[in-house]
């Protein structure tokens, strides 16, 4: 209770901070008038799918059976509205012949924002107003929507918007947000075999589990045995990373798990309280991380949502890397403020996914990011929304919008139905 009474009053010093980081909002990065004069140029069509991603989504709209209240599987159980299982694709159809596509998530729930309220602000309007149309939809959905569900149908139109402007504009999106001096990024491959993946140029790796006070010490054993053993077998000069993918730890949960793994000289350890607990991760930064003993880095943000969220770990000094995800976050719109917010708190940006298509651009042109979050495992329509590898680098890609290969017959054939 101390600490947590501490951490509320640094919060309240530190507010005179928080006017400086609020400065760096979507004013601090320059909007993209994107080929003004095309105002011949209008939305005909919006749609939004489900579909299946690969086995994670197996059963994702069946309903769960538990043994009892106390069932384990019950603080896992994530709905048919969790992010990657319920991945949805926006398609934006244009006058002009110009198709956009935008990974979001959300499942029929975004698809139902998306249909109901998103597509009224859309229709006839003028793509290339990406940001204004940004504004536009989180403002409308403010009261409601400001994080979550919403902010995951946001992206998917955002990025579909994005698409459209490469497209039209015969254009990467990573040079419509600003382009960089360089052409790959190193890949960070979590989990699958590492021996195998080092051996094809791979140099970054990180092993995940679903920890927290409820898991087993069992699991838990065995999790830390793995991680220091991929650190013998891969040596002492990869960068080696964990993810804890916690819904409900504790710092007093994640201090003495965080000191058994000390020895295997971690980059960052990712999740390891709920997403929530902003003054616990600036507590674990104060202890384990650039503010206390140094021995790690505290990584978080993948299920945080816009800049304001951003803006709250930021300047309560809640982690030293930030990973939003780009179909989930808000978009690529959302993506560029954030990364604006990071580089000027001179913190470091890993997006989540950020070897996919939807978040490579954003990887790219943040100064600070050197690594790609790249998946061994996918399927069809997951490699068709991923950037090439090759000798463990992601490379730029050279083809207009996000570079993907989706099609609309890919998005219907991969359409997510109960019968799947």
């Amino acid at each position: 209770m101390k600490n947590k009474k501490h951490n509320r009053r640094k919060f309240l010093k530190q507010a005179s901070s928080f006017a400086a980081i609020a400065a760096v909002s979507s004013s601090a990065v320059l909007p993209v008038s994107l080929f003004a004069q095309s105002s011949n140029l209008r939305i005909r069509e919006v749609a939004a799918y489900p579909i299946y991603i690969n086995q994670r989504s197996d059963g994702l709209l069946e309903a769960p059976s538990f043994n009892g209240d106390d069932d384990p599987d019950r603080w896992r159980f994530g709905g048919p509205f969790e992010q990657l299982p319920s991945a949805i694709i926006a398609i934006i159809k244009t006058n002009e012949g110009i198709t956009g596509f935008g990974m979001g998530a959300g499942g029929s729930a975004a698809v139902e924002i998306i249909d109901g309220h998103l597509k009224h602000l859309l229709m006839d309007a003028n793509p290339l107003n990406v940001e204004q149309l940004w504004d536009q939809m989180y403002t409308s959905g403010v009261f409601y929507g400001r994080r979550g569900v919403f902010a995951m149908a946001l992206s998917a139109v955002d990025n579909a918007l994005w698409d459209i402007a490469g497209k039209h504009a015969g254009m990467p999106v990573h040079e419509l947000i600003g382009g960089a001096d360089r052409d790959r990024i190193e890949i960070y491959q979590t989990n699958g075999n590492f021996l195998e993946a080092q051996s094809r140029g791979v140099r970054n790796f990180k092993r995940t589990t679903y920890g927290g006070p409820r898991a087993s010490t069992a699991a838990m054993d065995s999790f830390i045995e793995s991680v220091l053993q991929a650190r013998n077998d891969l040596g002492p000069d990869v960068r080696i990373m964990t993810d804890c993918v916690s819904r409900d730890g504790t710092v007093e949960w994640a201090i003495p798990f965080c000191e058994r793994l000390r020895d295997a000289n971690l980059y960052f350890m990712e999740e390891l309280l709920s997403p929530d607990d902003v003054f616990g991760y600036a507590e674990l930064v104060d202890r384990i991380g650039g503010r206390g003993a140094g021995w790690t880095r505290i990584a978080c943000g993948e299920h945080e949502y816009t800049e304001h969220g951003f803006r709250i770990l930021v300047g309560l000094g809640s982690a030293e890397i930030l990973q939003p995800d780009i179909t989930w976050c808000g978009g690529t719109t959302a993506g560029r403020r954030i990364s604006a917010l990071v580089e000027t708190a001179g913190l470091e940006l890993i997006p989540h996914r950020g070897a996919s298509s939807w978040g490579f651009p954003i990887a790219l042109t943040s100064p600070s990011c050197t690594m790609a979050e790249s998946f061994p495992e996918g399927s069809a329509i997951l490699d068709a929304m991923s950037c090439q590898v090759e000798n463990g680098y992601v490379l730029v890609p050279s083809e207009p919008g996000f570079g993907h290969s989706l099609t609309e017959e890919m998005v219907l054939d991969f359409q997510l139905t109960l019968r799947q």
